[in-house]
């Protein structure tokens, strides 16, 4: 390999690593000084990552106001740059920073509708994820998810591909991602088996971990933690073997 063809291979490698970073601070609402954004912002990888997502100022108590965000524009010693709810150009000047999960944005759809008028592409799957809001009536000792359980696959191998496929590691049978929300990490944990690799398997459960394996009851659940969940198992699911019409006669 030449040189020419190595840094080719190091700098996709460095735009994938900066996507991969960004999508992990807001999945984990990671509290971002603002003068780390600045640094960053002079290199085209982290720029063109950053670029056009939704972000709001911190305020010291780690509170933030879901009505003052706005997409991320620029970034100098003067403050953060934006386009707000308005459409207006406005610079915030909070020392700390958050890129929001979509699911805790306050009217999403509002976001979503003023990002399709600004013509705006995000690297980050943000305001387009697919997202799950927690149901209100849960049971108070459900512990556990099943409407993503029962998902055929005709070898365990073709389940651990999908899950590797998709960005989730697989221990002790169960993929998994982890997300820190209120001050906690929490594992979702999506059952995929732990046989043979040649062998059938289908998906499972659903639950959620504090990370030492002590599993939480559902209601304990926060809404991050839940709508990643949810996103994990059903994108595991769809995977699945579906079977035609004919086949099922």
């Amino acid at each position: 390999m030449t040189e020419l063809e190595q840094l080719a291979e190091w700098l996709e490698q460095h735009e994938r690593d900066c996507r991969a970073d960004a999508e992990r601070w807001m999945i984990r609402s990671l509290p971002i000084p603002a003068i780390a954004l600045t640094e960053v912002w002079a290199d085209e990888a982290w720029r063109t990552a950053l670029t056009d997502l939704v972000v709001a100022g911190l305020n010291e108590d780690d509170s933030w106001d879901p009505d003052a965000v706005g997409f991320l524009r620029d970034v100098d010693d003067n403050g953060v740059g934006v386009v707000n709810r308005d459409g207006e150009s406005v610079r915030l000047s909070a020392d700390r920073m958050l890129i929001p999960h979509p699911v805790l944005l306050a009217d999403l759809d509002d976001l979503r509708a003023l990002a399709a008028d600004l013509i705006v592409t995000q690297p980050v799957d943000q305001l387009f994820r697919e997202t799950w809001q927690r149901p209100t009536s849960l049971d108070p000792a459900a512990m556990s998810v099943d409407d993503f359980a029962g998902g055929r696959f005709d070898e365990l191998r073709d389940l651990l591909a999908r899950a590797a496929s998709l960005g989730y590691p697989v221990q002790g049978g169960f993929a998994f991602c982890r997300i820190f929300e209120g001050g906690e990490n929490v594992e979702a944990c999506s059952w995929v088996g732990s046989d043979r690799p040649e062998n059938e398997a289908e998906t499972g459960r659903l639950v959620f971990s504090d990370g030492t394996g002590t599993n939480r009851p559902l209601t304990a659940v926060g809404p991050v933690a839940w709508s990643e969940g949810m996103r994990m198992a059903a994108a595991l699911y769809a995977g699945r073997v579906v079977e035609t019409s004919e086949e099922q006669q």
